[in-house]
């Protein structure tokens, strides 16, 4: 695998570009193959045994085009599938979970009150599950599934006060 094999990032859409933009930012030398499923969004409202099989055949068209690593820019992807991916492919799989550690820091020490909005499969999967265990002793955890939020996102919608409260 040449260092000079491009890295793979995927998302259930759009959102992972802003995964792949702080990617070339950091690391402005590497080349990023990007690719949002937009064709099968949302992955959230999907059983995991669909996001695994989505996930799989995008990560296997990366290792056909010769990356050398794949970022899921995607909660739901990498609650789902990322396991069986590293067990699948030999190279390294980093995944994306929700950002509790980041929230609960924010305190300095002190206690947090923190919703993780989420896609229902996110918040369903064992992955969140032992990610909240590491947390909730200390702080306060309100995982709230938003089925909607993905379309929001996609659709530049999260500033529109009506379409959010409906969701």
């Amino acid at each position: 695998m040449a260092s000079t094999a491009p890295i793979g990032v995927f998302d259930s859409g759009l959102g992972g570009i802003s995964v792949a933009r702080e990617i070339r930012r950091d690391m402005p030398n590497e080349h990023v193959l990007y690719f949002g499923d937009s064709a099968n969004a949302p992955y959230g409202t999907k059983s995991p045994e669909q996001v695994r099989e989505l996930s799989d055949v995008i990560v296997k068209r990366f290792v056909e085009q010769g990356v050398k690593a794949v970022v899921i820019a995607c909660n739901t992807a990498t609650s789902a599938a990322a396991n069986e991916l590293r067990d699948r492919y030999a190279i390294p799989i980093i995944g994306m979970e929700p950002a509790l550690k980041v929230a609960c820091d924010r305190g300095h020490g002190n206690r947090q009150r923190v919703i993780v909005a989420a896609t229902p499969l996110t918040l369903r999967e064992r992955k969140f599950a032992v990610l909240m265990d590491r947390f909730k002793a200390d702080h306060t955890i309100f995982p709230e599934p938003c089925p909607g939020l993905v379309e929001i996102v996609e659709h530049g919608q999260l500033d529109d006060h009506d379409v959010v409260m409906r969701t």
